[in-house]
């Protein structure tokens, strides 16, 4: 009898823990749900995509071509080799100017100044305007006969005359880059004032009663106190501007002669234009790998980082 009793006692424990433990995924399931319905599986549709030919205008083409279409993309495509070195270019000189001026706009918004509220509502403003409407907006700045970035330039004798700088392959990279160096500042002005914001005062008293300079109370003060959220900033960001297309679709769609066409920019066109779902797919998977190497590196080096501290 005292058996069964504990027998059923410890049955009904491990029944307990289970329930104890299944709690947090029933109260998650929507959540999860959600997920799975909106992200993975779309996910996994899409990377099955690369493997089938799926033509819109070859209805009855679909069917599985395994590895066709990586080896056409690592042989035959031109274009992807240009388009991986656009996206490097690209996403680099975004993030790393983004990042520089944003830290400095922080910085200069941690302090006291008179008119600090509208100085804030103005560098905040970017991030809300629409990227369709900011792209128009830079494409018209560009513009050799109505815009007057051109004419300023040659005013101060960078140009040889007021030409289309976005009509120029050499040069036509740095139109969308300034565009999305604009739009793109306030998320870092934002992340790093918070950041700068949490750091104790007391630690700057501490470095100053020891006689550390300024450039050293930066540097072991406040560099290493938003290490954490300079690494996320710029990993979240790094994704995001490789993913980001609008503004080259706008402003340039790649041209000229694909000299600002990217990876996303070449799989909508691939897509959406050439109709091409299968091909463009096989280029998202390989823009997908090279996301996931980047994050982990970034990773690794962050732990590195930590661990010799």
């Amino acid at each position: 009898m005292a058996a069964a009793t504990t027998a059923e006692g410890g049955g009904t424990g491990r029944g307990r823990r289970l329930s104890l433990a299944l709690e947090p995924f029933i109260y998650l399931s929507p959540a999860l749900l959600l997920i799975l319905l909106l992200m993975i599986v779309p996910l996994i549709v899409g990377i099955s995509y690369a493997f089938q030919d799926v033509q819109i205008l070859k209805p009855f083409s679909r069917g599985f071509v395994g590895l066709d279409h990586f080896e056409r993309l690592l042989t035959e495509d031109r274009v992807f080799y240009r388009a991986v070195a656009n996206t490097v270019w690209w996403t680099g000189a975004s993030v790393i100017l983004q990042f520089f001026l944003g830290l400095g706009l922080a910085l200069l918004l941690h302090k006291q100044f008179a008119g600090k509220k509208l100085v804030q509502a103005v560098v905040f403003l970017p991030w809300a305007v629409p990227t369709f409407l900011s792209g128009l907006t830079w494409a018209w700045l560009f513009n050799p006969v109505i815009g007057p970035l051109p004419h300023w330039l040659f005013a101060l004798g960078l140009m040889s005359e007021p030409y289309s700088i976005l009509g120029d392959p050499g040069l036509a990279m740095w139109g969308p880059i300034v565009a999305n160096v604009w739009f793109g500042i306030p998320f870092f002005a934002i992340t790093l004032l918070a950041g700068l914001q949490s750091i104790p005062g007391e630690m700057y008293e501490a470095a100053a009663i020891d006689g550390a300079t300024a450039w050293q109370r930066f540097r072991h003060v406040t560099l290493a106190f938003l290490a954490p959220t300079i690494a996320i900033t710029v990993l979240l960001r790094t994704i995001w501007i490789s993913n980001f297309a609008d503004l080259i679709i706008v402003m340039t769609n790649g041209g000229p002669a694909n000299a600002t066409q990217i990876l996303p920019s070449l799989i909508f066109t691939t897509a959406y234009k050439g109709l091409d779902f299968g091909y463009a797919s096989a280029i998202a998977c390989v823009l997908l790998l090279l996301l996931m190497l980047y994050a982990l590196l970034l990773f690794h080096m962050r732990r590195t980082m930590s661990s010799t501290a």
